[in-house]
């Protein structure tokens, strides 16, 4: 996860941009961790299943940063560049999507994306999510659009 979160590539829609080092992916994982035991919800590792190889991450979080969409649970992803544009997040992210309404009961989903991630809204609508707002995150200045699914819509497109 540090060799994905070193890429600038790969960061360049993720907060200001920023890469981060081994000790800051460290951290996150730990906050990820301890999101899962006080809130029943948390990120997935998504691996290769031919070769074990890690790809990225996907799963469900509170987006905290941004505080005008709360009380809300987000879905999001992020998948080193060797494994982008295979459908692996559109996959993943379903699978999570899925997680948080059948398994977590939840009512609402939401996706935030920085404008101009067209790849992200991609996903974003290849799972049945509609967008609802466009603002801008403050803790980086930047626009984003938030994105939603209800789990009233996720039933009607799953029968």
């Amino acid at each position: 996860m540090a060799a994905i979160n070193a890429d600038p590539e790969v960061m360049r829609w993720i907060r200001d941009g920023s890469v981060r080092d081994e000790q800051q992916t460290r951290d996150g994982i730990q906050a990820w961790e301890s999101e899962w035991e006080s809130q029943g919800f948390g990120l997935f590792a998504v691996e290769i299943r031919s070769t074990g190889e890690l790809a990225g991450f996907t799963g469900l979080s509170v987006p905290d940063f941004l505080p005008e969409v709360l009380p809300a649970v987000e879905v999001g992803w992020r998948l080193g560049r060797s494994h982008w544009g295979q459908g692996l997040a559109t996959e993943a992210a379903a699978a999570a999507v899925r997680f948080g309404f059948e398994e977590r009961g939840l009512e609402r989903l939401v996706s935030i994306a920085q404008v101009g991630n067209d790849a992200s809204e991609r996903v974003m609508t290849k799972l049945g999510m509609h967008p609802v707002r466009e603002t801008v995150n403050p803790t980086c200045g930047r626009r984003v659009r938030v994105f939603e699914l209800s789990s009233e819509q996720y039933a009607t497109t799953t029968r």
